[in-house]
């Protein structure tokens, strides 16, 4: 087998290769991402937080549900992590739920916003659209306007000149 210079990327490399490579995410795809992140995060930060403090966490189990009460900002105090470290990951996780809470819940708008727009445009109600026309029709009234010939106030009857030699 021929060794190439080009890498083999995975699947999930090439999905990431073309939902990235555009101007700008989706929110969606955003919220995706983040959503797998903090994913991967609940399970690492539960390990590591049973790892850290075993007297607290006396499983990977109650890691778990303690980084997912506090990756979603719940934190209802039923368990709380002793050591420094743990605190630590704690405000980690916390500020990585706001973050995921906020583009969940930008996205969810972003939908209702585009929607509402698309609505407003097949229904010929776009004020955007609206404000376009009436410029486009200003501007073919001045070109007509500009078009017209106009008397020439420099001459005494206010006609042609070259008309009366």
């Amino acid at each position: 087998m021929a060794v190439t210079d080009e890498r083999q990327s995975s699947h999930a490399e090439r999905w990431a290769e073309r939902r990235l490579s555009g101007s700008a995410m989706r929110p969606r795809d955003a919220a995706y991402v983040i959503a797998a992140v903090w994913l991967v995060a609940v399970v690492a930060f539960g390990v590591i937080e049973r790892l850290a403090d075993p007297k607290t966490f006396k499983s990977v189990w109650l890691g778990f549900w303690w980084a997912v009460e506090t990756v979603t900002t719940v934190g209802y105090g039923d368990v709380v992590p002793a050591q420094a470290s743990g605190k630590f990951l704690a405000a980690i996780l916390m500020l990585g739920g706001l973050s995921l809470l906020s583009v969940v819940t930008a996205t969810i708008t972003s939908a209702f916003v585009a929607r509402r727009q698309e609505e407003q445009r097949a229904a010929g109600k776009d004020p955007v659209m609206q404000q376009l026309v009436q410029i486009s029709d200003r501007l073919d009234r001045l070109e007509a306007d500009l078009r017209t010939p106009r008397p020439d106030p420099r001459t005494p009857d206010g006609g042609d000149q070259t008309a009366s030699s």
